[in-house]
């Protein structure tokens, strides 16, 4: 049966208020949560940007079914790997064994404020290759010294782990990092439905020995019930979402983002993002991801000043339509 997330958008809420929506998300009937990790927003007026990993840790004290992902962390350079490593295997246990570690080979917007410079995106699939190596080990309890071509470490060991071991879903776009990733992530992220990504996903798996996995995906809407107000509402915060993110890993500041898109029109937004009232609408715009294979998919609701009468009044009806209409199996 496929699965649906409700996205907890650290760029456009404050931490109090997303604790607060994860558990009206539990309460919904959202199968998950998953958390952008950014340190600065895309736009201005996005406005806000916390630190996900304390975010994460309040959510598992207010929830208790809802399994709990990053969607994505970058354990390359804001955070060494082992550190990494050690945040995913402590939110796992604080949680009970729901949190899964989303990873990804990161953005320029966020990477750069610790000065160290932006690779070229050959250096960040192998850093990413690295580190999410180095991660599996320390998770699955060695102790580790390693004196890698991107990182060192010595020494290090998770003294709290989960129960269970803790799965690593791993953001990919294109088939050269299939092959690369499948055999070290338990999960594919998919930025973007595509039936080719996910197949050549389950293809390489199974070449190197491993179970099927999930795929997972995710898609803005922005219900309202006025559909221009909720169009409005999606252009001045989402209309950065159309450049790709090819284009958007290596823009380094919100006013690049605000330069890329200031030719974009609300028409434009409203077009490629379901808006507005009509619950049908919203529900057909997550189909491309399941009917490409995605096993679960997680909606961004547009705008926080929405996002409490959406969870109690519109995202039950929405699940209710998203559940009829996807596969059940």
């Amino acid at each position: 049966m496929t699965r649906f997330g409700y996205t907890l958008m650290t760029e456009q809420s404050g931490p109090r208020e997303l604790v607060g929506y994860a558990g009206g998300a539990e309460r919904a009937g959202f199968d998950f949560l998953v958390s952008s990790d950014h340190y600065l927003p895309w736009l201005d007026s996005m406005g806000h940007a916390p630190y996900a990993w304390s975010v994460l840790g309040a959510v598992t004290q207010v929830t208790e079914r809802v399994e709990l992902l990053t969607y994505v962390t970058c354990p390359t350079m804001r955070y060494h790997p082992a550190v990494v490593a050690q945040k995913a295997a402590t939110l796992a246990v604080l949680s009970g064994n729901r949190f899964t570690l989303g990873l990804g080979s990161g953005e320029n917007l966020n990477e750069h404020v610790i000065g160290a410079g932006w690779p070229a995106v050959a250096v960040r699939q192998e850093m990413l290759e690295e580190a999410v190596t180095i991660i599996r080990r320390l998770l699955d309890g060695e102790q580790l010294t390693v004196q890698g071509d991107y990182f060192r470490v010595d020494q290090a060991r998770l003294w709290d782990r989960p129960e269970q071991r803790v799965e690593i879903g791993i953001a990919v776009g294109g088939a050269e990092a299939v092959s690369r990733f499948a055999p070290l992530g338990d999960h594919l992220i998919a930025t973007e439905p595509s039936a080719e990504l996910v197949s050549g996903w389950k293809d390489a798996r199974r070449g190197a020995g491993h179970a099927t996995s999930r795929a997972i995906g995710q898609v803005p809407i922005c219900w309202g019930p006025d559909k221009q107000a909720a169009v409005d509402r999606a252009h001045e915060l989402f209309r950065w979402f159309g450049g790709g993110w090819q284009v958007n890993a290596d823009l380094p500041m919100p006013a690049g983002f605000e330069g890329a898109s200031q030719f974009v029109r609300p028409a434009d937004v409203g077009s490629a993002i379901a808006c507005g009232p009509d619950l049908d609408e919203l529900a057909e715009s997550l189909r491309p991801f399941w009917e490409s294979g995605s096993t679960d998919v997680a909606l961004v609701q547009i705008g926080d000043e929405s996002q409490e009468r959406f969870l109690a009044e519109i995202a039950p009806a929405l699940l209710d339509k998203l559940r009829a209409a996807a596969p059940s199996n």
